[in-house]
């Protein structure tokens, strides 16, 4: 049994010091985990890797009721955390670049002259990855995998328990099928 199941183990059972011993052991891939989430952002992001780490582990801090099982299975609760602050991050600063509450008017032509953001939108990815977990759990599962917890085909295999060329089938389909639904022809 490795190091970290060991504490997953004394942290289901209601240990509040494993989760601390837990994250000091596992600290430096989960700052590779939020690094290659953050890879995906604009580079003027105010989170860093270790504030994303930080902010990951207060939420899973809040997780006693669902506990951990594995290694594998804490790895992606900690890479789901960290997509869901990313988009929670967005969304707050979608709401401060629509006003938020201190909206100014200025002229069309002020407004015609901004440029234009191309970088991502986590909302809107957050939203179409929904639609593709409805049509299959399995293929956002291997999206949520290698986009953002940075695995390959192999360790998503290894993840999720499948071979890597159905890895590679559902990366491609989610892929092509997130394109579409983010407004790609």
């Amino acid at each position: 049994m490795s190091d970290v199941t060991a504490l997953l183990d004394r942290w289901n059972s209601g240990d509040p010091d494993a989760l601390k011993q837990l994250i000091g052991v596992v600290h430096g891939e989960l700052r590779r985990l939020a690094a290659a989430q953050l890879r995906h952002e604009r580079a003027d992001h105010t989170l860093q890797p270790t504030a994303l780490v930080h902010e990951a582990y207060l939420r899973l801090a809040g997780l006693r009721d669902m506990p951990l099982t594995s290694k594998r299975h804490f790895y992606g609760v900690a890479a789901e955390a960290m997509r869901r602050i990313l988009v929670d991050h967005a969304r707050q600063r979608g709401a401060d670049k629509r006003g938020g509450a201190h909206v100014q008017r200025v002229p069309i032509e002020a407004a015609l002259n901004l440029p234009i953001d191309l970088r991502l939108d986590f909302v809107r990815l957050d939203e179409a990855l929904g639609g593709l977990r409805e049509l299959s759990p399995e293929k956002a599962r291997v999206v949520d995998l290698r986009y953002f917890g940075g695995l390959s085909i192999d360790e998503t295999a290894h993840t999720m328990d499948l071979s890597p060329a159905t890895v590679k089938r559902h990366w491609a389909f989610a892929r092509a099928w997130l394109y579409r639904a983010l407004g790609g022809e």
